[in-house]
């Protein structure tokens, strides 16, 4: 991989910045205004006018300046040059189900994937006009100000966050276990129904650590960097390096990652831990 200069991942971050911003226009302007819900073939599973149109503002974005790059997108899949190292990691409404029942906790996010590696994202949540951004050595920023991670070092002082995937009915693999194990140990774990501000929310310190099964690279492409360039670690469940497609990630401030990771191991399925 050729690594990109400073200058060049900027730019890049400028790029996903004005595409995560163009796309929270639209989930605005849809807002309390959405004539229907669909579901994608599983239950739970939502999908409106808004994460389209929000999608396509993205595409039509990447292509104007990156047309030589590919992008995965969460509705209409792989895109454009997918031989190419650069892969745009997008998803246009991430926490679809919270913005069709108008509960304000849904985000833009949109992460640059360099030969598989989350190097660019930016995450936009337009309720809160929260503007999360990363590079690979540029640092992490809401609104434009460095963030950074939180101290809390031993997990029975965490604040934790988490989520349920959509197969969860159908599955015994389905967090539940892992989700009261760790409220048991911790000061509290949260929900939110969103993968991108979970992070988000992990690096700028207000929540101390995050894990999920049943991801997609789009889900957490942006979120990553954002964490690392915060200061904390991301990896496997067992700590070992995270593989974007393996559809689990665990996220911390550093601090109590091997804690938590050596809880998790105790009590998720034994099988395909990374």
């Amino acid at each position: 991989m050729n690594q990109p200069t400073p200058d060049q991942l900027q730019i890049f971050l400028d790029i996903a910045t004005e595409a995560v911003m163009a796309a929270g226009a639209i989930l605005e302007a849809y807002w309390g205004r959405l004539e229907t819900v669909e579901e994608k073939g599983r239950p739970g599973d939502l999908v409106t006018a808004a994460d389209r149109d929000a999608e396509t503002i993205i595409i039509k974005v990447l292509q104007r300046h990156v047309p030589q790059h590919g992008v995965l997108a969460e509705e209409s899949g792989k895109l454009g040059e997918t031989q190419s190292e650069y892969l745009w990691a997008i998803d246009p409404l991430d926490g679809t189900t919270n913005y069709a029942h108008q509960y304000p906790v849904a985000a833009v996010s949109v992460g640059l994937l360099i030969s598989g590696i989350p190097q660019v994202g930016a995450i936009y949540n337009p309720f809160r006009d929260e503007l999360f951004r990363a590079a690979r050595g540029l640092g992490a920023t809401r609104n434009r100000h460095p963030i950074q991670v939180s101290r809390t070092s031993d997990l029975n002082k965490s604040l934790l966050v988490s989520g349920f995937a959509y197969d969860r009915r159908e599955t015994s693999d389905n967090n539940y276990a892992e989700f009261c194990h760790l409220t048991h140990l911790t000061q509290g774990v949260r929900r939110s129904g969103s993968a991108s501000l979970d992070l988000a929310d992990v690096a700028c310190g207000r929540l101390d650590g995050y894990w999920e099964r049943g991801i997609s690279p789009w889900d957490i492409a942006a979120g990553v960097v954002l964490v690392e360039e915060a200061g904390g670690k991301v990896s496997a469940y067992d700590g070992s390096p995270l593989i974007m497609d393996s559809g689990r990630i665990l996220a911390t401030n550093g601090y109590i990652h091997e804690q938590l990771s050596h809880e998790l191991l105790q009590v998720c399925s034994f099988s395909s831990l990374k």
